[in-house]
């Protein structure tokens, strides 16, 4: 619903500190921190959380002992989110250059590049679609809603920082205790294989021997990705999951089973967990991006008559000339003159960018093109879906697929293949998967500002600051865990990239595996025709590592216990919402605690002396100790405790903090 008619929290009329050094210094350095955590969970689970809570929060407890004005904590928080937004759109899709071949390492300035022309351009496109979306179009902005509530609330006392701070350190030192390149005390998983024996069948007359067998892996006692499961909820956590049974429990058994070759070639001389790997990374996966790639034009199909609706008002509505009356503080964009010539300064910058990717004036010119309108478009697109559903769920990877097929089909229209093609190709979809993520995340923010009353060109500059420097910064931070943990691998699949790859490769550089990408295609018509629950989902369950779906599940089904405990005490309205508010902070803090540590020994692995020094430490504290699994059993019932009981005891006591 509309709140045109509703009165900003902070009236037009009021003047008070807003865009500050202090505001802006906070802002960009939780950009930082919040999008290298992003960043880290974002290709470990396939999933990015919104950065909008935890900076709210985080802004609120910071800016108060520095007398900071609401709108300050506002300047701050919109500043923030950028980070993770930004790194959501680089994470889908800068990952697609290491594993499609294109580049043997993750490149600092072409990485850079990508990030802050994409960023940027998102900033200004959503500046020409403010007012249509943001004040005038009908839309509910639930995430938004949600997040100035959280902001008002906090005016009044308690702002919650203290769960965000708590469940950072305690998931901080539980990295460091389980991560190998740390004070590793405990695997974080552990893994069983049941065979089931051989058998034997009579196949065009031959005798030939099968073999069948499960691999089982526990879920990864992981915090973090317990924490995703709880604020993405049980529903979604469980559809996430269903892709790891079937892909992990059916699939590859299957594919051991019907593959005779397995048990008497070379490959069946390996155990039998390594030959289950193996089948996955190498049919299954293809088979789960072939899934992906259907499920992403469906979830926009579905979304055909909101997202056309949406690019027409967008389009029709522009105001380039400017109103003629004097706008109030809180009706005041960036001028829109300098907007279209900033536009103009990005489109010549990416165009030698991708010549210098493709080495084809004419492929730089046509991917320059496609960028601009897909961009544009996409980017409305992105900003009305983040009106109707919030941010959380912005389809940006199936809207980057789109812009990908076009600039691939075109690249080989103009006979620019090989890798050349395939890295314009993926400089394209970095570029406008950027501008999406950016675009739907400040449009969240600009709709949070409308509603607290603040001055839009204030936080405008405030997310073209937050770009540049996350733009500047996060590259190193990627670099860094690809260097630890290597991108595309069990460790950091990066599932969204692993598809943008396989799209480019395999259109541009003929590379696609087309018999299991087209089964896998099948396979999602058949979820649709059934009706499935997000296929996109059951794909990505396909393509990530059992362990790390199942943590999730765990979460989700630590959400459920929490709502069922709940129902039984008959809790609701403010008593329900600020207990989920406490869990939902509680989940955010073990996602940027164990992320960050996970960056931070990424980056003191680059150091090379700091790591000896770590496992030195290690054998003084607990000498012969050997790492376990069974030490690792202490995250469950600590996190269910935490995220269920914790809330509910704060209310049951009535020493709830508004979260």
């Amino acid at each position: 619903m509309s709140d045109r008619s509703d009165k900003p929290y902070v009236p037009a009329d009021v003047s008070m500190a807003e865009l500050t050094f202090k505001a802006l210094f906070l802002g960009v350095l939780m950009a930082v921190v919040l999008g290298a955590a992003n960043a880290y969970i974002g290709m470990k689970a396939g999933l990015t959380v919104a950065a909008t809570f935890p900076a709210a929060v985080v802004a609120m407890a910071a800016l108060r002992p520095l007398r900071g004005t609401i709108l300050e904590e506002n300047i701050a928080r919109t500043t923030a989110s950028v980070g993770e937004a930004l790194v959501a759109g680089a994470i889908f899709t800068l990952p697609a250059f290491i594993i499609a071949g294109a580049w043997a390492n993750l490149r600092y300035w072409e990485s850079t590049m990508i990030m802050l022309v994409g960023g940027v351009l998102g900033v200004l496109f959503v500046i020409m679609l403010r007012r249509t979306l943001v004040v005038e179009a009908d839309l509910p902005f639930p995430e938004s809603v949600a997040a100035s509530e959280i902001v008002k609330a906090g005016q009044g006392g308690e702002t919650g920082a203290k769960y965000v701070f708590v469940a950072m350190g305690l998931a901080g030192l539980w990295e460091l205790f389980k991560n190998s390149n740390g004070i590793q005390l405990m695997h974080e998983r552990t893994q069983a294989v049941f065979q089931f024996g051989r058998s034997q069948m009579e196949v065009l007359g031959e005798r030939i021997e099968y073999t069948g067998g499960l691999l089982v892996a526990t879920p990864s006692a992981s915090p973090a990705l317990m924490g995703v499961g709880y604020i993405v909820g049980p529903r979604v956590a469980a559809v996430l999951f269903s892709g790891a049974v079937m892909g992990w429990l059916l699939l590859v058994p299957l594919a051991v089973f019907l593959n005779p070759a397995f048990a008497t070639g070379a490959a069946g001389q390996a155990p039998f967990a390594d030959l289950a790997n193996e089948v996955w990374a190498k049919q299954i996966r293809p088979l789960a991006v072939g899934t992906m790639i259907v499920a992403a034009f469906y979830t926009l199909y579905s979304l055909k008559d909101a997202l056309v609706s949406g690019i027409r008002k967008a389009l029709r509505d522009i105001n380039v000339t400017g109103d003629a009356r004097v706008a109030e503080r809180t009706e005041i964009d960036l001028d829109l003159r300098t907007v279209f010539v900033a536009v103009g300064v990005m489109a010549i910058v990416c165009a030698f960018l991708y010549y210098f990717f493709t080495q084809s004036l004419g492929g730089s010119l046509v991917l320059t093109a496609v960028m601009v309108v897909l961009g544009f478009l996409f980017a409305a697109v992105a900003g009305y879906l983040v009106g109707l559903i919030g941010s959380s769920n912005n389809p940006i990877s199936g809207l980057t697929l789109s812009s990908l097929l076009i600039a691939a089909v075109l690249m080989v229209l103009i006979g620019v293949t090989d890798v050349q093609g395939v890295a314009g190709v993926l400089g394209v979809a970095g570029v406008v998967c950027c501008a999406a993520g950016v675009a739907g995340d400040m449009m969240q923010d600009l709709k949070v500002g409308h509603i607290l009353g603040g001055t839009p060109w204030r936080m405008q500059i405030g997310e073209i600051v937050g770009v540049i420097v996350a733009a500047l910064v996060l590259a190193f931070a990627l670099m860094a865990l690809h260097n630890a943990y290597t991108i595309g691998s069990a460790e950091l699949p990066a599932p969204q990239a692993g598809l943008m790859a396989l799209m480019a490769n395999g259109i541009v550089g003929g590379q696609m595996a087309w018999p299991l990408v087209i089964v896998g295609m099948l396979f999602a018509v058949g979820l649709i025709l059934i009706k499935a629950p997000s296929p996109m989902l059951i794909a990505v369950g396909m393509y990530l590592p059992f362990y790390s779906t199942a943590a999730i599940f765990v979460g989700g089904v630590i959400r459920w216990a929490f709502e069922r405990i709940a129902d039984r005490r008959k809790l609701g309205g403010d008593e329900r919402s600020r207990a989920v508010n406490t869990g939902v902070l509680l989940s955010s803090g073990f996602i940027a605690g164990e992320s960050l540590m996970a960056v931070v020994l990424a980056f003191l692995l680059l150091g090379g002396d700091f790591i000896p020094f770590l496992i030195r430490l290690k054998e003084g504290l607990t000498p012969g100790w050997e790492p376990s699994f069974w030490v690792s059993l202490l995250a469950f019932p600590a996190v269910f405790y935490l995220l269920v009981w914790l809330p509910l005891r704060r209310l049951r006591v009535g020493g709830m903090d508004v979260g």
